[in-house]
């Protein structure tokens, strides 16, 4: 069978070797971006059968790669709501392989780079689950699900199962400071929800000042509302990062700073009359000891985000709808 109408969170099309590219090819998006947008991070197959149905899902890979995750890095994983119910290990091949898995929601060892090849359902029919509301999440590492244990338990994953939404994860670890390209990207893409959740990055990858986060919010916002004038927007700030807090970047700028600028902006365009923007305050939804590296959530983090942003995502998509 084709594989296409079963792919999720691919909303742009293969570009040379990246079969799921998480952004737009575009020259003027810096490279480290792209380098992260080859990552098919939330890509899946989202499968319709019954419980005791199987499918060969034929794929190759580009790299053998398990990325930060030693322990799951190489697998193949059918969740069904928030259960795993099956998992296989990949195996590089740039030519074929395949992998016999349980119906349903499947995730990929991304640092691989899989292309899906083909379904071949055993003894069974099977079809691609409805799809929900489309969920245009944009941000950094949090976003992209690092260091969650499983791509099944980064946050939007999470949230996505919790709340029925088609998510696209635009999350680029290490880059995501609001370039405007990516805005430009956003706007371009049918949506019926839309995530902003970057700011880290913003401290030190490429630092900026209090100023230049207020106007670049600013700038950002306004790219997006060109092509989304109506559509629900989530903003939320930088969760907690411990050694970032208080210490000044080289423009003189705190996370707290930079946050504060954010959220900001973002209060002073809902009391101007901004009826589909909604601000979530990220500084207490993941506690200091719920982060795996001092940076990034562990699985109970990323629980937490899902807890706290994924609600806000489903109930505005909901009044889109």
């Amino acid at each position: 069978m084709d594989p296409a109408p079963f792919i999720r969170g691919a909303a742009f099309p293969a570009a040379g070797h990246v079969a799921y590219p998480r952004a737009k090819p575009d020259d003027r998006l810096p490279r480290d971006t792209w380098n992260m947008a080859s990552v098919p991070a939330g890509v899946r197959l989202d499968i319709v059968g019954l419980a005791h149905d199987v499918v060969d899902i034929i794929y190759r890979t580009a790299e053998d790669n398990a990325g930060y995750r030693p322990e799951r890095g190489k697998r193949f994983e059918t969740w069904v709501e928030n259960a795993l119910v099956d998992s296989a290990e990949a195996v590089h091949d740039t030519d074929e392989a395949s992998v016999r898995l349980r119906p349903g929601v499947i995730y990929f060892p991304e640092w691989m780079k899989p292309t899906i090849l083909g379904i071949e359902p055993i003894d069974c029919e099977v079809s691609p689950a409805p799809r929900g509301p489309k969920w245009i999440a944009y941000g950094d590492s949090v976003l992209e699900g690092w260091v969650a244990t499983s791509p099944a338990l980064a946050w939007p994953m999470v949230a996505a199962r919790d709340h029925g939404l088609d998510v696209v994860n635009m999350g680029y670890a290490g880059s995501a400071r609001g370039e405007i390209v990516s805005a430009e990207h956003i706007s371009e893409l049918e949506a019926d929800v839309i995530s902003i959740t970057h700011g880290t990055n913003c401290w030190t990858r490429t630092p900026h000042s209090v100023e230049q986060m207020a106007v670049n919010t600013r700038a950002f916002l306004d790219v997006v509302r060109l092509g989304h004038p109506e559509t629900p927007i989530v903003v939320a700030s930088p969760i907690v990062r411990p050694d970032a807090e208080d210490t000044p970047n080289v423009l003189g700028a705190t996370l707290v700073d930079l946050r504060q600028a954010m959220e900001s902006v973002v209060e002073e365009r809902i009391a101007a009359g901004d009826e589909h923007l909604e601000l979530v305050y990220g500084l207490p939804i993941v506690p200091i000891d719920q982060l795996a590296d001092g940076i990034h959530p562990n699985d109970a983090g990323h629980q937490a985000l899902a807890d706290a942003v994924g609600p806000a995502a489903a109930a505005a998509a909901a009044r889109k709808g």
